[in-house]
């Protein structure tokens, strides 16, 4: 067989239950990979070489008795270092977290494991995920694998990196303002912002409670339909979980029939300040669902700036929650930028954030009424120029540190606000070969709906397939 780990998600999957592959042959191609890539791209915070073989082996101890745990049956893959696991160290990120053991293991990785999943190790993020970028001073910065010279997005880095460079096949992330979408994005996988509510944050590292998601990045729309299907659903353990039914991802991904659907084009905010060459690749990838029978229309856009600044209070008065103790007994514990921006958080005032939790309700129904009336779903960028350099946006808490952050999270944060699901898909490439990403933006629990446009989107382009040098 050719290098196993350059299969999808779906063919590993179907390669083990088939036997035309083991789950020991994949998980230590992966651990190799992970090894050898790891001085140069800086994807983990630890492999788990041992504790991944072993679990290997049982997988294909169960398969050669007949059994098959579930659709991941024996697949690598590696998870965000803030999804705990009894026991296990979980740094966040953190020097502060450095040591510390987690004491539950995320009822996302509990699913994972119930569907056969074997996990080869944790991967490097920002500073308790609170930052675009991907950078970490403490950890030390993950690295682009189209040119490590560039960010990798945030906060979910090593996530987007492991995939990207077909190290895993799949690997979870977290979205509070773009960090399953922007890492996605600028390391050209596919990354699912999920409806809040969809998935469990149970056991995983809070950052906002009010607009923290779960979703996973993978290389194609069918891998991440596949996990959502294992991820989604009601959970005891997270109040914020809704009972809704859970559709057939998998399917939605396999009709891969856009026609008779209305793709909106927006017009404002998301089309405001964008560089032309990612304007060209937006336009380029509406013209394709077009031709797939799709009908683009307009979309004029409702105060967007409004809901932006909504979620700034709601991320401040959260932060605060979790970090206040932290800032008053361990300030020196945090890189600067991260301390520069739990520093700005103290300055908000307490019925601000009581009156941003009031008003989204009243936020979402409007932009569902001006939106989704005219439309099935929005296409939009997710960063409105070319990936930066790591030299152009290493602001360490310095005098612009905010207005780069903001300028980076701008396109993303609404979504978060308003808790509407977005699919993350490659749509091309800027001059000097860096990724370029799209979002498409759905109604509530849309999901599926997503799944099918970006599958179909996938099967008349290429650029999902396409693999970093690194």
């Amino acid at each position: 067989m050719a290098d196993p780990l350059h299969m999808t998600l779906v063919e590993a999957a179907a390669a083990v239950r088939a036997r035309q592959v083991s789950s020991v042959e994949l998980t230590q191609a992966a651990i190799d990979r992970a090894q050898a890539l790891q001085p140069k791209v800086n994807a983990f915070v630890r492999i788990k070489a041992d504790e991944a073989m072993a679990a290997a082996r049982a997988c294909d101890a169960d398969l050669a008795r007949g059994v098959v745990r579930g659709p991941l049956h024996g697949v690598p893959m590696a998870h965000k270092d803030m999804f705990y696991r009894a026991g296990e160290v979980s740094t966040c990120g953190s020097k502060i977290r450095a040591d510390w053991k987690a004491p539950e293991t995320a009822a996302v990785l509990e699913r994972l494991d119930a569907a056969g999943a074997v996990q080869i190790g944790n991967l490097n993020m920002t500073e308790f995920a609170y930052g675009p970028t991907g950078q970490n001073a403490f950890l030390g910065d993950a690295r682009n694998p189209w040119n490590t010279d560039h960010i990798t997005g945030g906060s979910s880095s090593g996530s987007a990196v492991s995939v990207a460079s077909r190290t895993v096949f799949a690997a979870l992330g977290s979205d509070t303002a773009g960090s399953v979408r922007m890492p996605a994005a600028l390391c050209g996988v596919t990354g699912m912002k999920t409806t809040f509510g969809r998935v469990s944050r149970a056991g995983c590292m809070p950052l906002s409670q009010s607009l923290d998601t779960v979703g996973p990045l993978t290389r194609t729309v069918a891998d991440n339909a596949l996990m959502l299907s294992v991820l989604a659903g009601r959970d005891a353990r997270d109040a914020s979980t809704l009972d809704v039914p859970v559709p057939d991802y998998v399917s939605a991904a396999g009709s891969a029939d856009v026609r008779g659907l209305r793709l909106g084009v927006p017009r404002g905010f998301f089309d405001l300040q964008v560089d032309p060459e990612v304007a060209k690749l937006l336009a380029a990838a509406a013209a394709a669902f077009r031709g797939l029978g799709a009908e683009v229309v307009e979309v004029a856009m409702p105060d967007l700036d409004a809901i932006n600044a909504t979620g700034f209070l709601l991320t401040w008065g959260d932060v605060v929650g979790v970090h206040g103790a932290w800032m008053r007994e361990r300030a020196g514990d945090y890189t600067a930028q991260t301390r520069g921006r739990i520093e700005v958080t103290l300055a908000a005032g307490g019925a601000d954030y009581v009156d941003a939790q009031r008003s989204r309700a009243r936020l979402l129904r409007e932009f569902v009424a001006a939106v989704y009336s005219k439309c099935d779903a929005l296409i939009a960028p997710i960063l409105a120029f070319p990936v930066p350099r790591l030299s152009d946006v290493d602001v360490s808490g310095g005098p612009n540190m905010m207005r780069i952050l903001d300028e980076i999270t701008r396109l993303m944060r609404p979504i978060n606000v308003l808790g509407l699901p977005a699919l993350a898909l490659p749509c091309g490439f800027t001059p000097g070969n860096l990724p370029c990403g799209m979002q498409l933006i759905g109604r509530p629990f849309a999901e599926a709906d997503l799944y099918r446009m970006g599958a179909a989107y996938q099967g008349a382009t290429d650029w999902h397939t396409r693999v970093p040098p690194v």
